[in-house]
């Protein structure tokens, strides 16, 4: 047993005092909390002691736009004042109170996303997130056909639990990656490393679509329980789908009989410009999941949007699942006050401008003069930057699954210029709140510009 620091002397602690205090929450951070996705002994965590807006404050007190939104949940950035009246009064109200029951908040919540929803997608079973709101709709997809088997593309991201992690596609599944729970991976189209040799946009939509068709067949439509798709895959590089190529991914689904679950954990809630991802194919899926920008992620909420045929699967038999804290209040408050202010002040429209007049030129018009840079690809405040050690070749500046030492370079600079970007293998991800302003969109880009040139010339000259 470790030596530890002690409790604080006053006999009411201090949410605020334990806050800013960076130096006692690193300590205590390295002798008791264990890190996902992280060698315990080779990381050295940021202290976070405050934020406003798109910025973020680290134990050094330097003042960081945060170009991440956390892991892209903070849709609304930090201490959103009616956010935070909301939570309060609901704490004031009622704090807690079993799924079982009914309660007010929970309600209101579930209509509003309802009234946002695609389609008849008008009942929400609600989670604690975006991996056990995958659990359950493959669950609810599976009971729903009497069939087992659900595809998902390589290079998607899924969740961290047992069945979520093996749908996921990117390499955080392999050590978890038993072979043994239905799950077959295809290939979602990716025109910059695309798996079919397409040139064009066309090509690259009709040849995963062939591709899948082919898969669907090998595998026996009478074993597929699902597809499910990110609408937008996010973690894996933002790769928004040609166009036409959801609708025939729909197709397919329909004729059939597989269920098509749309994942829009990252995408949802305004992120791409809609209010829904799915929405700018014009597709309306059998359960679409949600969670993250659902409350700006200020308490933990996911949640399933159920179609009403997959509904009356349950309509006479019970649904045999449910999670403890399933719509909690606090959480359930922090969605209504993030859907208002979402409506209230045109923040889905904004997201689509900040993609049109400021993401898509400043970042084309900085690949111009990066030769680190490879492709850059996106909408509404959803974009990547893919970065590579040679156009020509297109050789990843870090390998899949890895990173380098480039790209730690490219890091540091950016942190040392105000700037926390958003980094995955190659990539870096320009995903910073979606109420952000243009001036402090165009800033941080710029700021990520600047990181991209000292790294190179760093690199050049060693």
């Amino acid at each position: 047993m470790t030596e530890t620091i002690s409790a604080p002397a006053n006999a009411r602690t201090s949410m605020r005092a334990l806050t800013e205090d960076a130096g006692r929450a690193y300590e205590l951070d390295r002798q008791h909390v264990f890190h996902s996705w992280s060698a315990q002994e080779q990381i050295k965590p940021t202290v976070i002691t405050r934020g406003e807006g798109s910025y973020v404050w680290d134990g050094e007190g330097r003042k960081l736009l945060d170009f991440t939104s956390q892991l892209v949940f903070t849709n609304l950035g930090h201490q959103h004042p009616r956010i935070v009246e909301a939570i309060q009064e609901q704490a004031a109200a009622l704090c807690t109170v079993a799924p079982q029951y009914a309660n007010g908040t929970r309600s209101e919540a579930a209509r509003l996303i309802a009234s946002h929803t695609p389609g008849d997608l008008d009942r929400v079973f609600f989670t604690n997130g975006g991996a056990d709101a995958n659990e359950h709709a493959i669950r609810m997809a599976r009971l729903h056909t009497g069939k087992h088997k659900v595809l998902s593309t390589y290079r998607s991201y899924h969740g961290g639990t047992q069945l979520a992690i093996n749908v996921t596609g990117d390499p955080r599944r392999w050590p978890n990656d038993n072979g043994s729970t239905g799950n077959v991976h295809f290939f979602g189209p990716y025109l910059y490393r695309s798996p079919f040799h397409s040139t064009t946009e066309e090509e690259e939509c009709q040849r995963a679509l062939e591709h899948l068709e082919q898969v669907i067949a090998l595998e026996g439509a009478s074993t597929i329980a699902a597809i499910i798709l990110e609408s937008i895959p996010g973690t894996a590089g933002i790769m928004v789908p040609p166009p036409g190529y959801l609708r025939g991914v729909r197709e397919l689904c329909d004729a059939h009989g597989i269920v098509l679950i749309a994942d829009e954990v990252m995408s949802g809630f305004g992120r791409s410009g809609k209010w829904f991802a799915v929405e700018h194919a014009g597709v309306v899926p059998d359960l679409l999941t949600f969670a993250k920008g659902v409350n700006s992620g200020y308490v933990p909420l996911g949640g399933v949007a159920i179609s009403e045929a997959i509904y009356q699967s349950f309509a006479q038999r019970p649904y045999p699942g449910g999670l403890t804290y399933s719509g909690h209040p606090l959480a359930c408050a922090a969605a209504v006050a993030t859907i208002e202010v979402m409506e209230d002040e045109g923040i889905v429209d904004h997201a689509a401008a900040l993609g049109e007049e400021v993401f898509g030129p400043e970042l084309r018009a900085l690949a111009e003069s990066h030769e680190w840079i490879g492709e850059v690809r996106g909408v509404g405040a959803f974009w990547a930057i893919e970065l590579v050690s040679d156009r020509a070749t297109r050789e990843p500046l870090a390998p899949y699954g890895g990173s380098s030492r480039e790209m730690g370079a490219i890091v540091l600079a950016a942190n040392a210029k105000g700037v926390l970007p958003f980094v995955n293998f190659n990539r870096i991800h320009t995903v910073p709140p979606i109420n952000t302003a243009a001036e402090d969109v165009r800033r941080g880009i710029r700021l990520i510009g600047e990181a991209l040139g000292e790294a190179r010339a760093s690199d050049s000259s060693s």
